[in-house]
């Protein structure tokens, strides 16, 4: 509360002034114009008193520079959106898989009260889920269907399936932790770009490098997002209070999650493509402009506010640039090389070391399954060459499908 001596002939004039209502702010001799927000107490008629301008100007700019609700805040419906497909899509390839009509004997599917949800045998697939057929069948990345048959899509529909319960949960929950806090930031539209896009460029590396495997999984699209929150926190850099502490944190989640990735059975490749697409994408699509200058387009009183020339910065622009033709030009040119059957492992030595490093504990081959079958009547005999193993099935009627699923469970036994 301050006082002021009034004019001969005036009543004193008292007035209570709240320093967190910065719209109701009086700025002396350049009169009253109306306030957005509730005016001050005012008892009286007679001239306010003086005011330290300066001051409250200067305190007014670090408020909103602390407040991020002068950024647009999203609701976020697309990431849960992407959860429920992901989900929704695994329950059909469970459908379609149908254990117990494609193993043989049906009862070493595991939870066979499920009935054809029920899974794979462990030793087939140790996460709770399908065959690798079932997964070909919908839409699982295998590079000489890509090449071959010129099937590119599988580039883009396998980042919706899921290799079990176990992957699908894993992937689903990373999705809504970092998901949604981007969404809720920058949008529908920019996030969902960085996710299908980096979700293609994961699996586009992974497909120069891993060619005798089939790929499945969101954990490209995952880690695009990942890098696109690295790349958020530098073009941003100065709008942040407590820059080294995020990006300490952000780099050591990156580095364990690729860390993770060179052990065997995990397609580090798609991870590193998600990772890079992604962050090169935030240049692209997560730029804010300065807080001076939202600052400046939401003030009601623009004079309280120095003038800034620029919505952004000069390193945002240049950054912004680079990451644009960088993402347009990889992307562009490992379809062509994926296209032209180019196996990237045979002109690198030691990028395989990337995706798996062998130790005593494992080996990072991938041992290819061959059988060989012999009728004999109305049965059938099948020998899995890997490992020498053989066993006498009634004669099918399904064609190579079924013959290949038991030669991957004789194999795999």
């Amino acid at each position: 509360m301050g006082r002021d001596p009034s004019p001969l002939g005036s009543p004193e004039v008292e007035v209570k002034i709240h320093p967190r209502r910065v719209a109701s702010t009086v700025h002396p001799g350049r009169g009253t114009s109306p306030p957005l927000s509730p005016p001050p107490h005012v008892t009286g008629d007679s001239p306010l008193p003086p005011v330290n301008r300066n001051h409250h100007e200067r305190e007014r700019a670090r408020e909103r520079d602390r407040d991020f609700s002068l950024f647009k805040r999203w609701f976020p419906w697309l990431v849960p959106s992407f959860v429920v497909a992901n989900i929704t899509i695994f329950i059909v390839t469970m459908y379609v898989n149908d254990c117990p009509s494609h193993s043989f004997p049906s009862s070493s599917c595991v939870a066979p009260f499920l009935g054809r949800f029920s899974f794979q045998p462990l030793r087939e697939n140790p996460l709770f889920g399908p065959s690798s057929i079932t997964l070909g069948k919908m839409g699982a990345l295998e590079v000489y269907k890509v090449v071959q048959k010129h099937q590119a899509w599988r580039l883009l529909s396998c980042i919706w399936l899921h290799g079990g319960v176990v992957h699908v949960l894993a992937n689903m929950l990373s999705l809504v932790f970092i998901g949604i806090r981007l969404e809720q930031e920058f949008g529908f539209v920019r996030i969902g770009f960085l996710y299908v896009i980096s979700g293609f460029g994961g699996s586009l590396l992974s497909a120069l490098f891993i060619q005798s495997s089939i790929s499945v999984g969101a954990s490209g699209a995952l880690f695009g997002l990942l890098g696109g929150m690295l790349s958020e926190l530098l073009m941003n850099w100065t709008i942040y209070a407590n820059k080294c502490a995020a990006l300490l944190t952000l780099i050591v989640i990156v580095v364990i999650n690729l860390a993770v990735g060179i052990l065997p059975h995990v397609d580090n490749f798609a991870h590193i493509g998600g990772f890079v697409s992604g962050f090169l994408l935030g240049c692209v699509f997560l730029i804010r402009p300065q807080f001076k200058w939202v600052s400046q387009q939401n003030s009601p009183h623009v004079h309280a506010i120095q003038p800034v020339k620029y919505k952004h910065k000069p390193y945002q622009y240049v950054l912004w640039v680079i990451s644009f033709i960088l993402l347009l030009a990889g992307l562009i040119t490992g379809l062509v090389l994926l296209l032209r059957g180019v196996n990237l492992n045979e002109r690198c030595s030691w990028c395989h070391y990337l995706s798996c490093v062998p130790t005593s504990k494992w080996s990072c081959k991938t041992e290819q399954l061959y059988c060989e079958t012999t009728q004999i009547g109305n049965q059938l005999n099948i020998t899995c060459l890997s490992n020498g193993k053989s066993d006498i099935f009634p004669l099918l009627d399904t064609g190579s499908l079924k013959t290949q699923q038991l030669c991957s469970t004789l194999c795999n036994s």
